[in-house]
């Protein structure tokens, strides 16, 4: 999946010397991350890496110092990673696929719904604190129509 292939990206760019896609894509496979040229290409530019002087007279890639585009929307991440969602009280608990989890949280955060105190987000479920019970049905309602997922 595209979310932890850029997050393995940016952790190898961050800690290591990469001096070259070639070398990225060597390191991505010792992690059990095959990749194509293309699709590692893509992912360069959708991350935003940049070539830099690496102090040992060549370069290597970096992120830029306004940072990588490690964010992604809810309308991006939903449709891909939602599976359901069921609470009671002000809790509500979202379902994702494997490793949805945090970026959706993350995302949701962003968002700075008022109805929301704060998210918790583990490996596929995440928890979400409602400042009401009242807001419950909303907030899976948006959550819904953001992932398509209406009438299913």
């Amino acid at each position: 999946m595209k979310l932890p292939r850029h997050a393995a990206i940016l952790e190898l760019i961050r800690n290591r010397r990469v001096p070259s896609q070639e070398a990225l894509r060597e390191l991505l496979a010792e992690r059990g991350i095959e990749v194509a040229q293309a699709t590692l290409s893509r992912d360069i530019r959708t991350l935003g890496l940049v070539k830099a002087p690496d102090g040992q007279g060549g370069s290597a890639y970096a992120i830029p110092s306004g940072g990588a585009d490690t964010s992604p929307t809810l309308g991006r991440l939903l449709p891909a990673l939602y599976v359901g969602a069921d609470g009671v009280g002000n809790l509500l608990v979202l379902k994702t696929l494997v490793g949805g989890a945090q970026p959706i949280a993350v995302a949701i955060d962003a968002e700075g719904w008022p109805e929301i105190v704060g998210t918790l987000g583990g490996d596929d479920t995440i928890l979400i604190i409602l400042r009401g019970e009242e807001h419950r049905e909303k907030i899976v309602a948006r959550i819904e129509a953001i992932a398509d997922r209406r009438g299913e």
